[in-house]
Order: C-alpha cells, then structure tokens, then sequence
C-alpha cells in the first residue's frame, strides 16, 4: 500500500516545482494589473479636472506660506477648494518629483485645473505679480504714501532722499519687504542718471549728478506738455548760466509743504517767504530736488537745445510760451492775461496747475 502511494508523487507528466513557479507566475500577473490599475488611476487624478471655483469665478487665489511643507501646502490647496484630495495630491507630488521644488507666494488656479497644471504652476514659480506705480514728478512724500498704502507689501517704509526714486511701474509680489522695493526704485534712479550723466553736453552749468536730478525736478514740475520740457529745461539752463534767479513756482511750494499739494494759489505772502526753497529769493538751484524727476526731464537738462531763450509763459492750451527777450515775454504774458479773463471762474483742466508764472524770469 505504501509503495503504491510512494510512486504515485509526483504526477506523471510534471515536472518538479511547477506548482511553485505557476502560482509565482499568477502573483506576478495579479501584482502587474494591480500596479497597472494604480498607475491609470494616478493618471487619471494627475490629468483629471479639479473643482470649479466658487461663485463661478475663472480663477482661485492661493497663498502658500514661504518655509511650508507639503502636507501644509496641500491642506492650504485643499482648504482653498482647488483640489478634490490632499493625500492624493501629497503622493502624486512625491511621485513627480514636485515635493521639493515647491515655490511659495500667491497663486492664481484657474477654475477646474487639473493636479498636473498646479504643480507645474508651483515648481515654476508662476506667481502673482502686482503692479506699484511711481508717478513722474511725485514727490518722496508721496511715494512714500504710495507704499504704505500697497498692501500686499509687508515691513516698514524706509526713508529715502527727495529725487532718488525713479519713477515708473515695478512689478512687486504679495509679502515683498517695501524696502526691497525701495532700494530697487533708487537703484534704478541711481542707473538711469549714471547713463546719462556719461552722455551730458559739455559745459553745462551743473556740476553733479545730484545737481541734474535738482533741476530735472524743476523742469518736472514746471512742464504741462511733455514736448516742452528740453525747452522749458533750456531756460533754466540759460538763467543758470546768466545768473539769473530761476523764478520757478514749485520750489517756493515745496518750501512750504515739502512736496504735498498746496491746495491754492500762490499768495503774495508766500511768495514773500525766505526759504532755502524760494527761487525768486535765491539764486542757484535749491539745496535739494523738490520731486523725483522721470527719464525725459533728466534727458533734458543734460542735454537740452541750444536757444536763447530765459522766458516762458502759460500760452493757454496746456503748454508754454517762450520768449528770448523781456519784450517778447511781456507780449505773450499780455497773451495769456486775456485769455485768463476771458475764461469762466473755474480754470480749464487743460491749464498749467503750477509754474508758468506770466512774470517767470523777470530780471530783478
């Protein structure tokens, strides 16, 4: 009985193991389709459209503190409703590779983005940018206002010196330091007149840098037209270089206010007033520039046309005109009188709010 049994294993016909490789063999199958089945499943949540945004909006906004780690960072995506699944999006960002090449600041997901556009949106950086604009002729006072008042900007404002801002529209970002900002405004400033200060005219009646960005911001302020400005900075450079006081309107005001709006007209008394400022008192430029001053005006005085011209006036549709003698000032000071009395009580918004007094450059 035994002997029967002894030589009825194994089967005839099969070989020994095969048992064992046929079920090692069915495991491996069972482990590819499982792996295949998890494989068109990640596809399938990576390419899948995510949740619309709310309210219908196009877009989600998403701010992803700097130093987060991944599992904040999806809590913050998931929070924000942009995705369906923060453990999802976790493995599938380890899977990737994105874990680590997550870059904070403020994003803007688009409604229904799929896991794939946001992570390739987070490894780039694709950030939100803002806009801080620096209008020509503001004073430091005003552009200091202008900071404070942006608020996706953190930190204090640093103070910075009349005329060392270069006016212009910067790209910022939520959570810049406002004095990162600042040292890119001077920086530019301190570009911008290093390129043209290489290039000045000869001989011209200013002997620094920081004497150009004085009386660019005179010219600044003093042009309603921007055509007028090398004119305009013509005259000043001519009266410099004849000793003649400049006469101009703004320098007495920022005397008085320090580069705010006066909110009237010069008054006689004013005028009157002695300080370091008042160019009808003075001779020479004031100690400093009473605004920061735009690329065209430093153009200007440092290379201004060759004319004759010391006067100019108000002409009555928003410019100036200029004159090369008194008698001819007078003419179109004549000019500009009757056009004033001619005008209802409230002033044209076409009309020079500054400067351009009808006795500008009268010699005293």
């Amino acid at each position: 009985m035994s002997r029967s049994r002894a030589s009825s294993w194994p089967p005839k016909g099969r070989p020994p193991g095969r048992g064992l490789l046929a079920g090692l063999a069915s495991g491996v199958v069972t482990f590819t389709v499982i792996a295949a089945l998890i494989a068109a499943a990640g596809l399938l949540a990576y390419y899948a459209a995510g949740p619309r945004a709310t309210g219908g909006a196009p877009a989600t906004t998403v701010i992803l503190r700097k130093g987060a780690g991944l599992a904040e960072i999806a809590g913050e995506l998931s929070s924000s409703r942009v995705i369906p699944n923060a453990p999802v999006f976790i493995a599938l960002a380890e899977v990737t590779g994105s874990a680590h090449r997550i870059k904070s600041g403020e994003y803007l997901v688009p409604s229904g983005a799929s896991i794939a556009l946001i992570l390739s949106k987070l490894r780039s950086g694709d950030i939100v940018h803002h806009h801080v604009t620096i209008p020509e002729g503001a004073s430091t006072k005003q552009v200091l206002e202008i900071l404070d008042h942006a608020d996706v900007l953190t930190g204090e404002t640093p103070t910075v010196e009349e005329g060392a801002v270069l006016p212009e529209t910067y790209d910022v970002t939520r959570g810049e330091a406002r004095a990162a900002v600042v040292q890119r405004m001077t920086a530019a400033m301190d570009r911008q007149i290093s390129q043209f200060w290489a290039k000045r005219q000869p001989n011209l009646p200013i002997h620094s840098p920081e004497e150009a960005v004085i009386l660019a911001s005179i010219v600044e302020k003093e042009t309603a037209r921007e055509s007028d400005r090398p004119r305009v900075a013509a005259v000043y450079i001519n009266r410099l270089r004849l000793g003649m006081k400049l006469d101009a309107d703004p320098t007495v005001i920022y005397g008085i206010t320090g580069g705010l709006p006066l909110g009237h007209g010069l008054r006689a008394s004013e005028l009157a007033g002695d300080t370091p400022y008042n160019t009808y008192l003075h001779t020479g430029l004031p100690p400093t520039a009473i605004a920061n001053p735009g690329r065209q005006s430093i153009a200007a005085v440092l290379d201004p046309p060759h004319t004759t011209e010391i006067y100019f006036v108000a002409d009555g549709t928003g410019g100036a005109a200029f004159a090369s003698t008194l008698e001819e000032h007078e003419r179109n000071v004549a000019r500009w009188r009757a056009i004033e009395k001619g005008r209802p009580s409230a002033p044209s918004p076409s009309a020079p709010t500054s400067g351009l007094r009808p006795t500008l450059g009268k010699a005293r």
